[in-house]
């Protein structure tokens, strides 16, 4: 797995991918559509507009990872700080978890999009637009793995890079670590 995000001109980016490739993104992108879940929808006859500023959840989600992707906003202090940030859930959680479904959906388009124009892998190019769903998917994607494996800081997760190869979580830290380097590469073609 070496593919790097490259500049295209007049903006967007461009990586080579192999199948594999391919294939470890494209499931990483479905799983975390599956893990924000599908979102609300407007129930049948309902006004859109009402459906549109509906409330979200105020409280934070039981799931690690989920905590992570939606943290609270004012910490874990006092009673205060509690209910500020479930107010502030309340009214950005659903918006947020949209765009997140977004991003990954971005991911998962572009690929498709790469496959059905002659193979399983091959150069993909991306605009600036899908460019940024890209980064959003792929920083979400990291969080995610990260919380899961339980990095922390570099004394803590040191280890993790130095995983034997019988060590079930070895593919995980992979993925974490070409995650890592796809990220930084594609914030490098979109800085100015």
């Amino acid at each position: 797995m070496s593919g790097h995000f490259e500049a295209l001109p007049g903006g967007g980016a461009a990586v080579p991918l192999d199948e594999v490739e391919v294939a470890i993104l494209r499931s990483l992108a479905v799983q975390m559509l599956e893990l924000i879940g599908p979102g609300d929808q407007p129930a049948q006859g309902e006004d859109p507009l009402a459906a549109l500023f509906r409330d979200g959840p105020s409280e934070p989600p039981s799931d690690p990872a989920l905590a992570r992707l939606f943290p609270e906003a004012y910490g874990d202090g006092d009673d205060e700080a509690r209910a500020a940030s479930a107010e502030f859930r309340r009214f950005t959680e659903n918006d947020l978890r949209t765009r997140k479904r977004e991003d990954a959906l971005t991911v998962v388009r572009s690929l498709d999009r790469l496959t059905a124009a002659g193979g399983p892998g091959g150069r993909l190019e991306l605009d600036v637009e899908e460019s940024r769903g890209w980064l959003g998917a792929l920083n979400d994607l990291r969080l995610t793995i990260g919380t899961r494996l339980e990095v922390g800081d570099e004394d803590e997760s040191s280890g993790l890079y130095r995983l034997p190869d019988s060590d079930p979580r070895k593919p995980m830290v992979m993925a974490y670590l070409w995650l890592g380097a796809l990220q930084e590469t594609l914030v490098e073609t979109l800085m100015p």
